[in-house]
């Protein structure tokens, strides 16, 4: 089976690549940046902005995995138009399977890059190409991306109470894969992390990961999108099927990061 990945460069999207190879399919891997040199699958270059490439990347398809996403881009022209110009093309080669990632929370939530990600599942089920829907909750990745942006800042306001139930990448990937099969198996149950933390459990968690000492401080928003999440909108659970833990992932990622510094720098000074 040919599988073409969208988004093959993001977090979803490298996790997913050797996941479907070792499943053993013939894996496409599309980016509007494809790294050069990469032997492991073939890439392509798309840009769903401008519909550059699509035809190409979905040509003696069998199946797509829709990871491409621009959750801090332009939403509507990537998630929306983008997922209806692929769809198009995938119905013109008579791909057998579209498998789109979504996130829990869309259809509840008032967020924009929300409800351009509930646009795209109506998209997707709407097309001619018989398709696959799998919600997940936020990625540990990003997560741990947003506390190292907010790290380099000596005090960190955040909404504290709002609500989440992180995932690891890999976990979703996984299922992901499962389902990028010729049968679409339509509108999935959701996955999600195996715990439900408060932004300010998370930070807290993060900073102690990370030896660090910034003080937490609540930061009032009163939007309906962070009442929402506050709710806890964004969480299901009754679908606690992830296993990583926040705090496992942390640690985890930690103990790389220091064999990967060791391996870069040798010995600390101080040590020697």
């Amino acid at each position: 089976m040919r599988t073409l990945v969208t988004g093959a460069t993001g977090t979803l999207g490298e996790a997913l690549l050797s996941r479907l190879q070792s499943a053993g399919h013939d894996v496409r891997a599309a980016s509007r940046s494809p790294p050069a040199g990469d032997g492991d699958c073939e890439w392509v270059e798309l840009d769903l902005t401008s519909g550059d490439g699509v035809a190409a990347a979905v040509e003696d398809v069998d199946t797509v995995v829709h990871a491409a996403t621009a959750p801090t881009g332009d939403t509507e022209a990537v998630d929306v138009a983008g997922t209806e110009r692929l769809l198009d093309a995938a119905a013109d080669v008579g791909v057998s399977n579209f498998v789109y990632p979504s996130i829990v929370g869309v259809d509840d939530i008032p967020y924009s890059y929300y409800d351009h990600k509930l646009a795209a599942e109506r998209a997707v089920e709407a097309s001619d190409v018989p398709g696959t829907i799998l919600r997940a909750t936020q990625f540990h990745e990003f997560l741990a991306d947003i506390a190292g942006t907010l790290s380099k800042l000596p005090v960190w306001p955040l909404p504290t109470a709002m609500r989440l139930q992180p995932v690891a990448a890999g976990e979703v990937a996984d299922v992901l894969v499962d389902h990028a099969v010729a049968e679409p198996r339509g509108r999935m149950p959701p996955v999600t992390g195996p715990e439900i933390h408060t932004v300010g459990d998370l930070a807290r968690s993060y900073r102690t990961a990370r030896g660090l000492r910034r003080p937490v401080v609540r930061l009032p928003i009163p939007t309906a999108t962070v009442r929402a999440f506050r709710d806890g909108r964004a969480t299901r659970p009754d679908r606690a099927v992830g296993t990583v833990t926040w705090t496992e992932w942390l640690r985890n990622e930690v103990a790389d990061q220091s064999d990967v510094s060791d391996a870069e720098t040798g010995p600390r000074a101080d040590t020697i």
